[in-house]
C-alpha cells in the first residue's frame, strides 16, 4: 500500500472521529479505537466500528469522570 492512500486511511478515521466528538448529536466517545475496529470498504474508505463500549454524553455535558477502566488490548 502506497503513502498516499495511508495517509488518506488516516485522515479518513480522523475525520471520523472528529465528525463524532463535536459535530455528531448526540456527541459519542468510542473508548475502543485500535486497528481492529477499524473497517476498510472496497474503495479502502475507513468506518470506524464496535461501539460497544461508547459513552454518549448529553447535550449539556461537556466532560465526564469514569471510575471504570474500558477497553480491550
Amino acid at each position: 500500500m502506497d503513502w498516499k492512500k495511508r495517509f488518506n486511511i488516516i485522515e479518513g478515521i480522523a475525520q471520523g472521529l472528529l465528525y463524532l466528538h463535536q459535530y455528531s448529536r448526540p456527541r459519542v466517545i468510542h473508548r475502543d479505537l485500535k486497528a481492529g475496529n477499524i473497517l476498510l470498504d472496497k474503495n479502502m474508505n475507513p468506518k470506524i466500528s464496535d461501539f460497544g463500549i461508547a459513552r454518549i454524553f448529553k447535550p449539556d455535558e461537556l466532560e465526564a469522570n469514569t471510575n471504570v477502566i474500558v477497553g480491550t488490548e
